[in-house]
């Protein structure tokens, strides 16, 4: 790719919006839009979604779990809707969350983030439960292929550490950066003794700070709106891209229902 991952993706949004479209095609939805729960069903799914998204959204997010439940045929709707976003200007943040060591990650960063990747979306999400360090194959071959990555910071739901516990792989967070740059880097490990006592760091990261020229947060699909986003990023440097999915989604399966309906909520999260 000719240009950074964090370069297209501060284009499109100043051009688009900061919306993030979720495709998330849970059995539930598919009912909903009369499909079935298969993978004539799921493609049906993602046609539409290409149809109602693709040159018009800023960035889509394709929850992965969703099409791998359906085994290799769902896979291979997965490649069909990353394709058929590909060159149309929306950008595709596929929702993987893959994390791991050695070699095993060397083959998550062939699979999403290598140029020539059979999985290849604009970028990914992963997660650095082993440790930062152990990321390092999917951010070199982000780095050589123009693509971004998005790793787990903190995040909403209820079993999460809280805000004064230490973060699961050991160490608590202090940036957020983008991709070639690192993602995140740990401060100082926590739950060093002091006195005989074990203490927790107190949180000194905030959710989605640019501390360098380029640095993004994403704002998941929590079941806050507008007004909640504003309200908790309003402080945040950088930019925010706040995720909907079943929400809009709702609005299908007519293509243009769903451009509309996420058209005002684009609107809404700009004003």
């Amino acid at each position: 790719m000719s240009t950074r991952f964090g370069q297209r993706l501060a284009a499109v949004v100043a051009d688009r919006g900061p919306l993030c479209v979720g495709i998330d095609p849970h059995p539930a939805l598919l009912a909903q839009w009369g499909l079935g729960d298969d993978a004539a069903g799921l493609g049906a799914f993602a046609d539409a979604c290409v149809a109602a998204f693709a040159g018009h959204a800023a960035v889509v997010k394709p929850q992965s779990a969703f099409f791998e439940r359906h085994g290799s045929a769902g896979i291979a709707v997965l490649e069909r809707l990353l394709a058929g976003f590909a060159g149309t200007g929306t950008l595709t943040l596929l929702d993987v969350k893959r994390g791991d060591v050695g070699s095993t990650m060397d083959g998550y960063a062939d699979a999403y983030l290598a140029a020539g990747a059979p999985l290849g979306a604009d970028a990914v999400t992963l997660s650095p439960y082993l440790g930062f360090g152990s990321l390092a194959p999917a951010l070199d071959a982000a780095a050589k292929a123009g693509r971004g990555v998005f790793v787990l910071a903190r995040t909403s739901n209820p079993e999460a550490p809280g805000s004064s516990s230490p973060s699961p792989t050991g160490v608590r967070w202090r940036r957020v950066w983008s991709t070639p740059r690192p993602t995140a880097t740990p401060a100082r490990p926590a739950g060093r003794r002091r006195r005989g006592r074990r203490r927790h760091p107190r949180p000194r990261a905030r959710p989605g700070r640019a501390e360098r020229p380029g640095a993004r947060a994403r704002a998941g699909g929590t079941g806050a709106g507008p007004a909640d986003v504003a309200t908790r990023f309003g402080g945040v440097k950088g930019l925010v891209l706040p995720a909907a999915a079943r929400s809009l989604l709702a609005h299908g399966p007519d293509p243009a229902a769903l451009r509309a309906a996420a058209a005002a909520l684009t609107a809404e999260l700009t004003a």
